[in-house]
C-alpha cells in the first residue's frame, strides 16, 4: 500500500499508516497508561501520560472531533517520550485525544555519515525513484508472528545518495506487522525516535535528511498496534 507524507515532499518524516489507528472504534481502556490533557493557552493543549510496562517499545496519539472518532494519528512517540503539546488549534473547538501502545522488535542499527554540503544540482536533478516506500519483488523467506515470537528486521542496508540522501533496505521477517518504524538516533542523543512510518511488508525507502541527521545511527522496528487509552476531551477558547 502506498503511504503519505506528512514532511513536505522530499523530505520524509512520518509515512501516515492505513492501520485501525485511524478508525472510529470506541477506544479500549487501558488504566496503566493514563492519559491527562490542559488548555495551557486558550488554543494549545499540553497533553502528558505514564506507562511503566517493559514491553511497550513506544506510543501513537491520536486526535478527533468527536468522541466516536474518526481519530488521526497525530505523533509515533519513543518509550521515553511521556508529553506533547498540540499547538496553535481551531478556537472554540472540542479535540478528544486517547493514546494507542505499540510493541516490537527492532533491527540491527547502522551508522551513516552523511558527506559535508547539499546535493549537487545533478544530485537534485537525477531520478529519486529510490525515494518512495515500497516492497521490493523478490522471494520471500521465513517470517515469523510478531504476537507470538520476535521477528525483527534483518540486514539493514543504508545506501547513501547524495549529500542529503539515504536509501535503506532491510528483510521482513514479520508475518504479522501492523507497519513499521525507521528510527533515528543523532549524534549525541541519547535514545532513537521514530523518523519515518511506513506499511506493512515495506521493505525499502529512502530519508532526504534535515541538517541535523548527517551524522546518525538508524534502524528498522517492526510494529503491532495495541490497546488504547481512555479518551480525554478539551475545548479552546478565544
Amino acid at each position: 500500500m502506498p503511504a503519505k507524507t506528512l514532511r513536505a515532499a522530499p523530505a520524509v518524516l512520518f509515512l501516515a499508516l492505513a492501520l485501525p489507528a485511524c478508525s472510529a472504534t470506541p477506544p479500549t481502556p487501558a488504566p496503566s497508561q493514563p492519559l491527562r490533557a490542559a488548555l495551557v493557552t486558550p488554543t494549545d493543549i499540553d497533553l502528558n501520560w505514564t506507562d511503566g510496562r517493559p514491553d511497550v517499545a513506544g506510543h501513537v496519539l491520536e486526535f478527533a472531533t468527536a468522541e466516536t472518532g474518526p481519530y488521526t494519528p497525530l505523533q509515533y512517540l519513543a518509550r521515553h517520550v511521556t508529553t506533547y503539546r498540540h499547538p496553535d488549534l481551531m478556537p472554540h473547538t472540542t479535540f478528544v485525544y486517547r493514546l494507542r501502545a505499540y510493541r516490537g522488535p527492532a533491527s540491527a542499527p547502522v551508522r551513516v555519515d552523511l558527506p559535508p554540503g547539499e546535493p549537487t544540482a545533478a544530485d537534485e536533478n537525477s531520478p529519486h525513484d529510490w525515494l518512495p516506500p515500497r516492497d521490493r519483488p523478490g522471494p520471500l523467506g521465513a517470517r515469523h508472528a510478531l504476537r507470538t515470537g520476535s521477528a525483527a528486521p534483518g540486514e539493514l542496508r543504508a545506501v547513501i545518495k547524495h549529500a542529503n540522501g539515504i536509501h535503506f533496505t532491510w528483510r521482513d521477517n514479520s508475518s504479522d506487522e501492523d507497519g513499521f518504524l525507521l528510527e533515528i538516533r543523532r549524534t549525541g542523543g541519547g535514545a532513537y525516535e521514530p523518523v519515518a512510518v511506513l506499511d506493512p511488508d515495506v521493505d525499502s525507502t529512502g530519508l532526504i535528511t534535515l541538517p541535523d541527521e548527517k551524522h546518525a545511527s538508524y534502524r528498522v522496528r517492526a510494529l503491532v498496534l495495541g490497546e488504547r487509552s481512555e479518551a480525554v476531551r478539551l475545548t479552546t477558547g478565544e
